[in-house]
């Protein structure tokens, strides 16, 4: 399964989807130099939000006011239905060259901090998640409900389509919206008529026709102050996760400033040069500056007043204790930076996190030595620095990389860091960022290095946690990682593989198929049968009723001969449109290749997508109802999932029943870094349910023919030590070959450093002489074709 960056933090494997459509033309979409939606955010007064209402900001990149008499911003569901109407707010005035015009909305009951003052007020409650906002020529709701229809409306100046917005500029919504992110174009306003390239989710940073941000802070404001007040740092970061003067006011709070982020969510870390002794309170502070690119420099001592609030960057993570808008007083610069903490394999605790019983951990005191995470809360925007460590998480498209600074801490064979047990967390995990943008992180494999000192910001974000906001980076060191190639299988083996190809549809770049059939061709080395995942429709994520697979499957084919393999031919049955999760518009859906030359497909009419397959009992052994067929589709266990795939085979003039699986995503999980412990595994009841459907029929294929050779593999989104195996494998009719391995190969899979299994290939009692392997040729490596490794099994 494609993890998609933008959306809840995510337990491991869980996917966030985007609906898409057709392409727009570029007839509603204002030139860069115009007047641009720059900023939309719907979590105003949400659950973990921070701001109290909604809002909507237009920019204007021009050296000419752009003139908003007339106009209206307006807003529509991001699904929206036959009776949903656009919702409109009339505006005034003019947006000044340069400027910003702040429209706010709907307010709710969350929050602490207010908008600036707003250039033109609606009530329009908008949606956190997913909408669609419209600058318009004139004040008449709009009328249009798809984007094909909004794109031939010429009162379209500019439109924003978020989440997954039917409505929206281009190939895909801009992702990631949510009580805690607005989306927001960059500081350039480039319109490319794209909303998913054009706007990237993070923190909400509304700015009015004055300059002000949230808070009151801009043009104008008084100066900051001269002397230290009464409140130091620790007494902010207190003894909890939570600041005990969380919504206060505070003034001429002391520091030196260690680190500057002037992109996404801009600001910056300050750290008390006196310490306290307790070492459950942190010394380190960020100051969140809003729009506003901060002004100090590392170095700089400085008095900060501001207000103390806690982030939280989802409902479900731990808070960011910060500073909002801030009043600065620069009283010195150049001076010495605090030593920072050493983490290392001594310091951290080896124990993960306290329990709460599956509550909030916020208000429990911190125990930094017995928990890392407690650990980690205590140095909350404290410098901190590690040595020589070693990547267990490949370098992401976000330019960020997981390192361990615990080298003996479960490794994998191949330089990664095992996931073992819901019990057993891996401690040393981190993730690391640059602040220098003259030394960005390095293109790295798991096994790499980074060498010498990596030093910075302890920081925390909803992705992945703690996190080093470095300021030096370690040296890149390559260790060689290469890319895996199994054996061929031999004349009398069936060789038989899975493999996640995320998301290929027939739009795909040529690149694409070529890397992936080059993995089926020469990684794999050509199986006989190969159970594919996540294949989409022939027009991809276009969500217009098509279904069908081939001209995807033609081109994969093809690539996969021009790479050396053979002929393969493929068998998958239809899903019903939007009916099968994933991408909306995309159907992905389970399919089989196979080579005609070394193995048959048995085929049965009569398989579609709401007919089950039934085991039949004969004289000579079980056969199938129909082949292809799906394992019982109307069950509830299937619903917004793909339903399984299974076709009978002949080799050497034997049946074989192949399942192919994608179960339900991990999406809604709550984070292994959470406030809530234990998380809740939301997600796993229905992948239960589904491992429970498919023991039922390898079950009754087994009671037809005790001795059927059964291979039931795919991507089950789960792990080997997960309640869905346990109810897959029950009675013994299944057995999960990742076990077989050595511990330091169970893996396929690598989520926030953590190296692990989704997939699996399972056998039944039938099959007793078999060679299993895992190919690891995606997830340990920063260039990557899919997120997930292949594996094999070859049975004689």
């Amino acid at each position: 399964m494609h993890i998609a960056r933008p959306g809840s933090a995510l337990l491991a494997g869980a996917v966030a989807v985007t609906l898409s459509v057709t392409a727009l033309p570029a007839a509603f979409a204002a030139p860069s130099s115009s007047a641009v939606i720059s900023e939309v955010y719907g979590g105003g007064g949400n659950s973990g939000a921070t701001l109290t209402r909604d809002f909507i900001e237009l920019a204007n990149a021009s050296s000419e006011p752009f003139a908003l008499s007339g106009l209206s911003v307006q807003y529509l569901p991001g699904a929206p239905s036959a009776g949903s109407l656009w919702q409109v707010t009339a505006l005034s005035g003019a947006v000044a060259p340069g400027g910003h015009y702040l429209v706010a909305q709907s307010a709710g009951t969350g929050g602490t901090v207010d908008l600036p003052a707003a250039d033109a007020t609606g009530t329009t409650a908008m949606a956190a998640a997913s909408g669609t906002v419209a600058l318009v020529s004139g004040t008449a709701p709009l009328t249009c409900r798809t984007a094909a229809d909004c794109a031939a409306d010429p009162r379209i100046v500019d439109l924003v389509g978020y989440g997954s917005a039917v409505v929206r500029e281009g190939s895909g919504p801009a992702a990631g919206a949510s009580a805690a992110a607005s989306v927001a174009r960059g500081t350039s306003l480039a319109d490319t008529d794209d909303n998913a390239a054009d706007l990237t989710a993070g923190t909400p940073t509304p700015v009015n026709a004055a300059g002000e941000t949230s808070g009151g802070s801009g043009p104008g404001e008084p100066e900051g102050p001269t002397e230290p007040g009464a409140v130091r740092i620790h007494d902010i970061q207190g003894t909890t996760r939570v600041s005990p003067l969380a919504g206060q006011s505070v003034t001429g709070v002391p520091g030196v400033v260690t680190g500057v982020r002037t992109t996404g969510s801009r600001g910056f870390w300050i750290q008390d040069t006196v310490p306290d002794a307790d070492p459950r309170t942190s010394e380190g502070l960020f100051v969140y500056t809003g729009s506003a690119v901060p002004t100090v420099a590392v170095g700089d001592a400085v008095l900060v007043s501001g207000k103390v609030a806690e982030y939280y960057p989802s409902t479900t993570t731990q808070s960011l204790t910060q500073l909002t808008a801030p009043l600065t007083t620069v009283l010195s610069s150049g001076n010495a930076l605090p030593a920072p903490v050493v983490l290392n394999a001594r310091s951290v605790p080896d124990a993960y996190v306290p329990t709460a019983g599956g509550g909030s951990i916020d208000a429990l005191p911190l125990e930094p030595k017995r928990y890392a995470l407690d650990l980690y809360e205590s140095l909350e925007g404290v410098r901190v620095t590690m040595s020589d460590t070693r990547v267990t998480g490949a370098t992401t498209a976000y330019d960020e990389v997981w390192v361990t600074v615990k080298p003996k801490e479960n490794p994998t064979r191949r330089g990664g860091t095992l996931y073992r047990s819901y019990e057993d967390q891996n401690t040393g995990r981190l993730k690391v960022m640059s602040l220098d943008p003259a030394q960005p992180v390095p293109a790295a494999d798991v096994g790499d290095e980074l060498a010498g000192t990596t030093t910075g910001v302890l920081d925390y974000a909803s992705y992945g946690g703690y996190n080093v906001q470095a300021t030096r980076l370690g040296r890149h060191v390559d260790n060689g990682l290469r890319r895996e190639v199994t054996r061929k299988q031999k004349r009398d083996e069936l060789a038989v593989a899975t493999y996640n190809v995320e998301n290929l549809d027939a739009l795909d770049d040529q690149t694409k198929f070529d890397t992936l059939a080059s993995g089926v061709a020469v990684n794999l080395s050509s199986p006989d049968v190969v159970s594919l995942e996540e294949i989409q429709d022939d027009n991809g994520a276009v969500n217009d009723g098509t279904v069908g697979s081939e001209a995807t499957l033609k081109r994969f084919t093809d690539a996969i001969v021009a790479a050396g393999g053979p002929r393969y031919s493929w068998r998958y049955v239809a899903p019903e449109n939007n009916k099968d999760g994933g991408e909306p518009g995309g159907n992905i859906r389970n399919v089989f290749l196979f080579n005609p030359g070394r193995v048959s497909f048995v085929d049965r009419a009569g398989g579609d997508a709401t007919t089950a397959v039934e085991a039949v009992k004969t004289r000579k052994g079980a056969t199938l109802s129909v082949s292809p067929g799906r394992i019982n589709p109307t069950s509830t266990a299937w619903d917004s999932s793909r339903k399984p795939l299974v076709g009978e085979f002949r080799f050497r003039g034997e049946p074989v029943f192949v399942i192919g699986n994608h179960f339900a995503s991990k999406g809604g999980d709550q984070p292994l870094h959470g406030r809530y412990q234990e998380p809740e595994r939301s997600s796993e009841i229905q992948r239960v349910r589904q491992a429970a459907e498919v023991n039922t029929f390898v079950t009754s294929l087994l009671k037809a023919d005790r001795s059927a050779r059964v291979v039931t593999l795919g991507d089950l989104n789960d792990f080997a030590f997960s309640p869905a195996m346990d109810a897959l494998t029950r009675v013994r009719v299944l057995k999960p070959l990742i076990t077989t391995l050595p511990r330091g190969e169970q893996y396929s899979y690598v989520y926030d450093g953590n190296s692990q299994t989704l997939d699996h290939i399972l056998t039944s009692p039938g099959i007793r002489r078999l060679d299993y392997d895992v190919v690891h040729i995606n997830a340990e490596f920063a260039d990557q074709a899919s997120d997930h490794d292949p594996q094999i099994v070859r049975i004689r």
